[in-house]
């Protein structure tokens, strides 16, 4: 079979670093049009910043709080065909400062609603070649199914409640494979994994299928009837993403982490064990051992650390930040422009 790396235009995840301007900014280079883009400021503590192309433009979330949405007209103002333009908000553009931002490409746009659901989705927005989609919805209060788009189960899936009515803003929801259906975490805390009780109450203690996701009753998933939620799902592609589990070992020869490609971007999170999200990527620095991170549940300034090898076929830290002895560690790993075969399905690394 007949491999080839997949043309800029068709890309799906890519890291573009920038500097600020105080205006408008036009930010190009990214290779496609995003459909999620994560921004932070490299220098300062400020807040991440997660837009989508399913709210739309100027509206975000920050991952590291769990405050509502915001809109804000001065932000990300356009999702563009080759990345994206920015308006004169300091946590988005300061004047001077470098910043780094992660997109991916799901359905291009804002999508349309999916029915496959107990719950039809206001919007879903899918790639399911890259296994990524959008999906905002409304809670119904009881346990429910929202549908994905992807056509496969998705290993990860972030969740956020955009506007809480009837009490103060609740944290991400996050689910992970490797902890299975009863025990969730959230992004923008350190805590360890956790199970509410009953464990129904989050994914009602069943797995995401190929066409729906579960949701209890939990203010984090679906709560109170009315609610606006946005649910991003990631699928596991070979040769392109993985989502997994390590031990640490505690040793500056760590764990080695296969994935079957190189990694352009990966989180790590301690499961066991409070911990940070630890956010690593291949532009920040971009060579082995020494390595930029920032933490994606903290407004920190980023991080010369880590020490990390990025290889062909996986990664493997070098010290005991994301590698401690008897702690066991989630991860979730991007390939930049994987090569695909004749069949369209990436393939691994050789």
């Amino acid at each position: 079979m007949a491999y080839t790396t997949i043309n800029k235009s068709t890309d799906y995840f890519n890291t573009k670093l920038y500097t600020g301007n105080g205006s408008t900014n036009a930010i190009t280079g990214v290779g496609f049009q995003p459909d999620m883009t994560w921004l932070k400021i490299r220098t300062q503590s400020y807040s991440h910043r997660i837009y989508d192309a399913v709210r739309g433009a100027t509206k975000y979330c920050h991952p590291d709080t769990s405050e509502e949405q915001y809109t804000t007209a001065t932000s990300l103002t356009a999702f563009n065909s080759d990345g994206f333009t920015l308006g004169s908000n300091a946590g988005d553009n300061k004047s001077g400062d470098t910043f780094a931002s992660w997109n991916w490409k799901a359905g291009t746009g804002q999508g349309s609603s999916n029915t496959d659901g107990s719950i039809n989705t206001t919007y879903t927005s899918a790639n399911t070649t890259a296994g990524f989609s959008i999906s905002q919805y409304t809670a119904t209060g009881n346990n429910a199914t929202v549908g994905h788009g992807l056509g496969v189960a998705p290993k990860m899936i972030l969740f956020k409640n955009l506007n809480r009515t009837s009490s103060n803003a609740q944290s991400w929801g996050v689910y992970h494979q490797a902890l299975g259906n009863t025990k969730f975490l959230q992004l923008d805390t350190t805590g360890a994994e956790n199970q509410t009780s009953p464990t129904s109450l989050f994914f009602n203690d069943t797995s995401p299928t190929s066409s729906v996701f579960s949701i209890g009753t939990n203010n984090r998933v679906n709560a109170d009837a009315g609610d606006t939620y946005i649910a991003y799902c990631f699928a596991e592609k070979t040769g392109y993403s993985k989502f997994g589990s390590y031990a640490g070992n505690g040793s500056s020869d760590g764990t080695f982490i296969y994935t079957g490609f190189k990694p352009a971007f990966i989180i790590t999170k301690s499961s066991s064990h409070t911990s940070s999200w630890n956010m690593v990527d291949n532009k920040r620095v971009g060579y082995n051992y020494a390595n930029y991170r920032v933490w994606a549940d903290a407004s920190d300034a980023e991080s010369a650390t880590p020490k990390l090898d990025i290889v062909s076929n996986g990664f493997k830290f070098r010290d005991t930040t994301t590698n401690e002895s008897g702690k066991t560690y989630i991860y979730m790993a991007f390939a930049e422009a994987p090569l695909v075969g004749s069949n369209n399905v990436p393939c691994t690394a050789r």
